[in-house]
């Protein structure tokens, strides 16, 4: 197995170093967008209910209080417990919301207002603060008091229809797609904002919804039917309107994508594929020929890796310049040079059940920077553990945060 790495350093560093962001979200949206900011050295506060904490605490849970998907999440975060529906929760959120550049959230529109910490009142105590507000449908049209979580973003964004085979119902992405991407948007938002605001001094409000953030995928599914009436229905391993793309079996029941919708790469794959008059076919010179006859090309590359083991398949394949690739599992990524290689394992010791640690690989920093590049400073760490030092940090003295905490505020 290749070596992760193992960061060996605390210290804050990235282009986002400085930078103070407020995260008050729960599970996937919000954190993800907090994630990638602390990632790149923003100072992450993440406000957490007291005695229960976000409850992605306990998702995908084997052992212990707290899950692996939460110590990934929250990485470089510093967690704060608050009873925000307190008026003395409410004060200590504000005092954060002041000194605050950023301020992330995905409650339901109309959480915060009620709370007593909506955007107005926030733009009195720091008129230069930027609110990130994630929601399933946005903060204004008829669907905004909705209830959304990711999977149906996903269906009502159009991309549940096209996912999974075309005899089959439609079946979902198994990762919480839709908050990914909508923490995504959120980031560019909030970077966007930050961007103007040097410029001007403003703060601004940025909304995101995940039905968007999903629907900003779909690349020309509405115009084609607009224009031309096509409905784009489900396909399986195939892409629509580009061929030959698909997912094709070896003779050991393992399966690979192959990639051969650009002109030369397709007369290359022709070579390779032992079909060489296939290149100089008229029907295949272009894209839209090839589409014409995709299902021809489909079953031409099948019965061509249906009669060799995949990791010859590949071997050729990468011999001939072909995008191609194997389809991994979680043990087969682990045991990737290029993984490796890349900074994409790196190893970290953590909790994993009560009085048993162990050096686990979490995924590495995304994009590389070369002058000032981004690190995983510690796990997602434990409930509340940063309360103290940041209520500290805000001139609130161990008698106080002693009464906050007996009276269950923090």
């Amino acid at each position: 197995m290749p070596e992760p790495f193992t960061p060996d350093t605390k210290a804050p560093s990235g282009p986002l170093t400085g930078l103070r962001v407020l995260e008050l979200g729960n599970f996937i949206a919000a954190p993800s967008a907090g994630r990638l900011m602390a990632d790149f050295g923003a100072d992450v506060v993440k406000v957490e209910r007291p005695r229960v904490g976000d409850e992605l605490r306990r998702w995908r849970l084997h052992e212990g209080d707290t899950s692996l998907l939460f110590r990934a999440m929250n990485r470089n975060k510093r967690s704060v417990t608050l009873d925000l529906r307190r008026p003395e929760g409410r004060e200590v959120a504000l005092a954060l919301i002041r000194r605050a550049d950023v301020v992330l959230e995905n409650f339901r529109p109309g959480t915060l207002e009620r709370w007593g910490i909506g955007p107005e009142l926030m733009r009195e105590v720091n008129p230069s603060v930027i609110l990130v507000r994630i929601s399933g449908y946005g903060q204004t049209g008829p669907y905004r008091d909705r209830p959304g979580f990711g999977g149906v973003a996903e269906a009502v964004g159009g991309l549940r229809h096209l996912t999974g085979d075309p005899d089959r119902p439609p079946t979902r992405v198994g990762i919480s797609l839709a908050d990914s991407v909508a923490g995504l948007y959120a980031v560019v938002g909030a970077l966007a904002a930050l961007h103007r605001r040097a410029a001007t001094g403003h703060g601004e409000v940025v909304d995101v919804a995940l039905y968007e953030a999903v629907y900003s995928l779909m690349e020309s599914l509405t115009p084609d039917h607009d224009a031309f009436g096509v409905e784009r229905e489900r396909a399986g391993g195939a892409l629509p309107g580009a061929a030959p793309s698909n997912t094709y079996a070896c003779r050991d029941g393992v399966s690979v994508v192959v990639s051969g919708n650009g002109d030369a790469v397709f007369k290359r794959l022709a070579v390779v594929i032992e079909r060489p008059e296939l290149a100089d076919d008229p029907r295949l010179a272009d894209n839209a020929g090839r589409v014409r006859h995709a299902a021809e090309l489909d079953t031409a590359i099948s019965a061509w890796t249906g009669r060799l083991p995949y990791e010859e398949v590949l071997k050729r394949l990468e011999e001939g310049e072909i995008p191609s690739g194997p389809i991994y599992t979680a043990a087969e990524i682990a045991e990737d040079p290029h993984f490796a290689a890349r900074g994409m394992l790196e190893r970290h010791r953590v909790a994993i059940a009560p009085g048993w640690q162990q050096d686990v690989a979490f995924p590495g920093v995304v994009p590389k920077f070369t002058e000032a590049p981004g690190s995983t400073r510690w796990l997602g760490p434990d409930l509340g553990e940063h309360t103290d030092a940041v209520l500290a940090e805000l001139g609130i003295g161990a008698d106080r945060r002693a009464e906050l905490r007996a009276q269950g505020v923090v």
